[in-house]
């Protein structure tokens, strides 16, 4: 090697090793807002300059002033009302066919193909304003493989909790065999999300843990989507949810619970869940179960708008007994949160988008206002009451110093009508514009 190759390897050498001991250059932008809800039950702010570096609110400072460094970026949202990044505690990313297409799907759809939907319908829901959301369920690791690459900054995306997959006993709800022929079980049991007994739910749910799962969801009840006429009440014995809990737990994951019937929901109360996904049929021990509690209600009432658009483009998009409960949810919907939220149980937004479209996840907003909450209510319902629900408080949920910049912006006043959530202006996740 001759002094000159010697001298260019050594100084390229020197300077890598100066890159690595020296901090990035910090990336900052300034955002000048019109108002800006940052805490989400407080008072709104008015015109406010927040200052973003390396991905964190820095400050938010009264007035709109500019960086002396005109290399700075100014984000010019004079014009609009920011708010918090927006949180669905209940989505499942990789599809939003349903009915029998959905049911098709299953059985033509490669994993490969479904993380390429989960991507979509993730970017969808981010451009819709939502910046963080929590999977409850899919089968073959899509999710939790967009999830850490979202993190690892490989694509853009809203911040993921995964559940892997939902756990669920035979021939419940979450059995994904249901409906299907006798010696296709075993593929759809490959996942091994059904459990039966106490012991053999401790394994399923260490299954998830070890798969990466962020939270644990459990089925203790029929669903309106399942296969199978056993109807909506309960399908799970007190030992096996206790079992799925109590397991969660010692590997500290929150436990989140699809129940309709009241029996099943005060099982799962019982068993120490998180939250209650759905919780349609209500009773007097059941409110009480729910008030002792202390759980998140996440009322998923967005559902019945898939179900009425699926359904007027196609009659027999459902197989007729799924039909049949379909049609009950519809009439049904909204009177569990009209009960519960008068109770002062707390609300977490969700919407189950994958049953409704995703992308339209702010149309529960005007569902929760119609059925008895007011709009700043809802806003708190997901922002920091989501953030509570999902132990994210720490980085979302509010426009604080030291939070990540998660926030959004729209024209209008959403405390004056909550519908203008429906068309979001202005994305940011993490410090990065994601839509102007």
């Amino acid at each position: 090697m001759n002094f000159s190759s010697r001298f260019l390897r050594s100084a390229a050498v020197a300077a890598a090793a100066f890159a690595i001991a020296m901090p990035a250059l910090a990336e900052t932008v300034w955002i000048q807002a019109g108002k800006v809800l940052a805490v989400p039950g407080n008072e709104p702010l008015g015109a406010t300059t927040i200052v973003v570096t390396d991905g964190k609110i820095v400050s938010l400072t009264a007035g709109h002033t500019a960086p002396k460094d005109k290399k700075i970026r100014v984000i010019d949202l004079k014009d609009k009302y920011v708010l918090p990044g927006l949180i669905d505690s209940h989505v499942h990313l990789t599809s939003d066919t349903g009915g029998i297409a959905g049911q098709l799907e299953d059985v033509t759809l490669s994993p490969a193909a479904q993380a390429f939907d989960a991507w979509t319908n993730g970017m969808k829901t981010l451009n819709a304003g939502f910046t963080t959301v929590r999977n409850l369920g899919d089968g073959d690791g899509a999710v939790l493989a967009l999830r850490d690459a979202v993190n690892d900054g490989q694509v853009m995306g809203p911040r993921i909790l995964d559940a892997a997959s939902s756990i669920s006993v035979s021939s419940g709800h979450m059995d994904g065999s249901l409906g299907f022929r006798d010696e296709l079980r075993p593929y759809f049991n490959a996942g091994g999300n059904t459990c039966d007994g106490a012991d053999d739910c401790r394994r399923a749910v260490r299954l998830q843990v070890a798969r990466g799962a962020d939270v644990i969801k459990l089925a203790t009840t029929g669903g309106v989507n399942s296969r199978i006429g056993a109807g909506l009440g309960k399908q799970m014995f007190a030992d096996e949810a206790k079992a799925i809990v109590e397991t969660a737990n010692l590997f500290g994951k929150k436990v989140a619970a699809h129940a309709h019937g009241a029996d099943g929901i005060r099982l799962a109360l019982e068993a120490g869940v998180n939250s209650i996904e759905h919780g349609t049929i209500l009773d007097p021990e059941t409110i009480e179960a729910f008030i002792l509690s202390g759980a998140y209600y996440v009322p998923t009432l967005s559902t019945v708008n898939g179900y009425i658009e699926r359904l007027k483009a196609n009659p027999d998009a459902y197989e007729p007994d799924v039909r049949a409960k379909i049609e009950w949810r519809i009439g049904i919907t909204g009177k569990s949160l009209e009960v519960l939220h008068a109770q002062g149980v707390p609300i977490a937004f969700g919407t189950d988008a994958g049953v409704s479209k995703h992308g339209r996840n702010a149309d529960e907003f005007e569902l929760l206002v119609k059925f008895g909450m007011s709009p700043m209510e809802a806003i708190e319902a997901a922002t920091v009451n989501a953030a509570d629900l999902l132990g994210v408080s720490n980085v979302a949920g509010t426009l604080e110093p030291g939070k990540s910049a998660d926030l959004i912006a729209v024209k209008g006043d959403p405390l004056k009508d909550v519908k203008v959530l429906k068309q979001v202006d202005f994305v940011m996740a993490r410090g990065k514009v994601a839509k102007e």
